[in-house]
């Protein structure tokens, strides 16, 4: 008859056991497994020893507040020959006697989540599980080695915004790994109303990748939920921090937490985005002073012409892209699912699902106002995992959008879709693909409605989904993903996906008559606080001489599509254009004059309107155009090493013809500075042509490369920046 042990005391071999599973930057103080890889126990017996085929061991594993082997949240098991990694399973891997070696091994497709595990009568031990992408067996499983170590182990990243002729990357602080941030996420599930309302079942729902991005998708914004983030579009910050001002996402989790799971104030999407991949957010800045700053620009914008906000429906959507993104990203690699954040550029919102944004404008040019949209860009994440739902050959990077826009059976959330499915049109799988689609892939009808209630097409250029954009693997460049999602334009393979997705637009889509042809060009040195030219250039194709009316104005824009007051406006009556002439038509851009209405994101809307007389032929083309902010320059003063005070000297030029008020420099960085931003207010102006500049102190707490996120704010002029650091053992 077996003999049951007598557990007097164990170890969890927490340090061993988090290294091997690549938890430990977790910290070592507690067990953080991952699914379907064994761990090690150390058990020491009160009496007795252990004797093969004599001693026995009954196990029960646990997780959720109503387990059951029904529903996978409970399992029963005993000790074994062998250890089994396609099942719960233990087995004595140490010789006999009165100290224990135990391996135990977690089913790979077991639930994850906190767990209790049971050892015979007396032991009770508890531990976190997480996703496995190592593992083969487990439904996120990524083979390639750099990959994991960009997409689950790193803690910062770039996320690139500006605009589609001008990316530019911005650096964001994940860190999924900082203190409590693991806690706050697994707190993420439990708060989703599904586990509210059935917390078995919720519970065994999160054994699939799957089911999980859509919760997180969903958690964080807060339209139905106790979610992370409140996005905000328009009006000022008050009683928040405006998005622009984020870095990461730590402190935006922790806000979170600390205020009864409150939504924090405020999100847009490139931030909502960050956050699904991971959090940070931080009490000890300067973000009041910050937010009254805003509060200022943002009233300057309720002057704005009738035109300008008209012409907002089709720019940018970006401060809520940068919350739900950044918020998703750090919980998901947290989590141990590899994802990524994604930049669309000229990214389109289509709400009635024809794949077509239609657009009206009047007589003037003016948008005639529309919830359909183009913005100038927008983020979601990529997470990879197998699709065992779908047919065969949809494994991989999935689509997940957690900005609010449109309802996904009923709740405020999108994805995942396969990448795949958008790229061949199959708009029936899950989820959400027709959105999606619609997004990279939409036409865009452009009508112009008259006085006596004719309407007339409008010929423009704008394309949707340019320049699909992510950080490379291993370094800070920009690795251009837009044949994941598209075919190349006009190849037969671009039209069949099109047949497939019923988008009849594109397939029957008119070639204009290039008689007229017209663009809007710019120069290469459009720096903020510098006067300059743009460029309406029109090019007469015909044989024929050309009298056109010519309409060239220019406002300021947010990302979040709100556009700003006029910057400069030309109206020409009487163009002439010879046979075969091109015609370069300058509008000055003065500071004097955009410099009081640019918001932080230094974007300026351009659109020209050109009328052929002859043919009453309409012409339409725009441009977001993204001003170049000077350099921060970060020094590193000492040799960088673990648990050594290190200096950072941080200086930026002031290259407008104004003096910066209320200026503060601020850092963070995952493993540098504890969690925690790190702010110091400059007690003097700077001047015109004048360099601000402080020193910071802080202590790296882990050897790596790592990136210290810089920013520096004042009433005229924000700069964000970033040095990557090889801290030493």
């Amino acid at each position: 008859m077996a003999e049951a042990l007598n557990i007097d005391r164990w170890n969890l071999e927490c340090e061993f056991n988090n290294t091997d599973h690549r938890t430990d930057l977790n910290g070592v103080d507690r067990l953080i497994v991952r699914r379907g890889q064994p761990f090690t126990i150390s058990l020491y017996l009160h009496s007795g020893s252990y004797h093969p085929g004599v001693s026995a061991l009954d196990f029960v594993a646990e997780t959720g507040p109503q387990p059951s082997e029904q529903h996978g949240t409970r399992a029963s098991f005993g000790l074994s020959a062998n250890i089994d990694t396609s099942r719960w399973s233990a087995v004595i891997t140490s010789p006999p006697g009165d100290m224990v070696t135990l391996s135990v091994c977690s089913a790979p497709d077991a639930p994850i989540g906190r767990y209790t595990l049971t050892l015979g009568q007396s032991a009770r031990i508890e531990f976190v599980l997480l996703f496995n992408p190592w593992c083969p067996a487990d439904a996120v499983y990524m083979e390639n080695e750099k990959s994991l170590e960009e997409y689950v182990l790193s803690q910062d990243g770039i996320i690139f915004r500006g605009s589609y002729k001008y990316p530019i990357p911005t650096p964001w602080n994940f860190g999924q790994f900082e203190s409590g941030i693991l806690d706050i996420c697994l707190k993420i599930l439990d708060m989703n109303p599904k586990c509210l309302r059935n917390p078995g079942k919720d519970c065994s729902g999160r054994r699939n990748p799957i089911y999980v991005s859509r919760v997180l998708s969903a958690m964080v914004n807060c339209n139905d939920d106790k979610g992370v983030l409140y996005g905000k579009w328009s009006g000022g910050y008050e009683g928040g921090v405006s998005p622009m001002f984020w870095s990461g996402s730590v402190e935006i989790l922790r806000n979170w937490d600390t205020q009864a799971c409150q939504p924090v104030r405020y999100g847009q999407c490139w931030v909502f985005a960050a956050v699904a991949c991971s959090s940070k957010i931080g009490y000890q800045t300067c973000f009041f002073p910050i937010s009254g700053k805003h509060t200022s620009i943002v009233s300057n914008r309720h002057s704005f012409a009738s035109y300008m906000e008209t012409l907002s429906q089709y720019t940018v959507h970006l401060s809520v892209i940068q919350c739900a993104v950044v918020y998703t990203l750090p919980v998901s690699r947290a989590l141990g699912i590899p994802c990524r954040v994604v930049t669309n550029y000229l990214s389109a919102h289509d709400t009635n699902s024809n794949l077509t944004i239609e657009r009206y404008i009047d007589e003037n040019g003016a948008l005639i106002q529309s919830r359909e949209m183009i913005w100038n860009y927008h983020c979601w994440i990529e997470s990879w995992m197998t699709r065992p739902d779908l047919k065969p050959g949809f494994n991989g990077w999935q689509a997940s959008d957690p900005t609010p826009q449109e309802k996904s059976e009923g709740v405020y959330c999108c994805g995942p879709v396969p990448l795949r499915a958008i790229k061949e049109g199959e708009l029936t799988f899950k989820y959400d693909a027709p959105f999606v689609f619609a997004e990279v892939n939409a036409d865009v009808n452009t009508v112009q409605k008259k006085k006596d209630g004719t309407t007339s097409k409008v010929r423009t250029t704008r394309e949707v989904g340019q320049k699909i954009s992510t950080k490379s693997v291993g370094r800070d460049g920009r690795e251009d993903i837009t044949h994941l999602y598209k075919y190349p334009e006009g190849s037969d393979e671009e039209r069949e996906a099109f047949k497939k997705a019923n988008h009849q637009n594109k397939l029957l889509q008119q070639q204009w008559n290039e008689g007229l042809h017209l663009v809007i060009k710019v120069g290469s040195d459009m720096r903020k606080g510098c006067d300059f030219d743009v460029f309406a250039v029109v090019t007469n194709n015909t044989q024929s001489q050309k009298m056109c009316r010519l309409m060239f104005r220019s406002c300021a824009s947010s990302y979040h599509g709100t556009l700003g007051g006029d910057c400069g406006f030309k109206d020409l009556l009487n163009v002439v254009l010879s046979p075969g002439e091109e015609r370069r038509v300058p509008l000055r851009l003065n500071y004097s004059k955009y410099g009081g209405e640019l918001t932080a994101d230094n974007l300026i809307f351009l659109s020209a309107l050109l009328f052929d007389y002859e043919t009453r032929e309409v012409m339409l083309a725009m441009r977001n155009i993204v001003l170049e902010d000077p350099e921060i320059k970060v020094r590193i003063l000492g040799e960088p090493k673990e648990n050594r005070k290190l200096a950072a000297e941080i200086t930026v030029n002031n290259p407008l013809p104004e003096t910066l008020e209320n200026c503060c420099f601020s850092i963070e960085g995952a493993n540098l500075t504890a969690g925690h931003v790190i702010s110091e207010r400059l007690n003097s102006s700077v001047g015109a042509g004048e360099a601000a500049k402080t020193k910071f102190y802080f202590t790296p707490t882990h050897y790596g490369l790592r990136k210290l996120m810089v920013s520096f704010d004042s009433n005229k002029l924000c700069v964000k920046g970033y040095k990557n650091v090889i801290i030493g053992k």
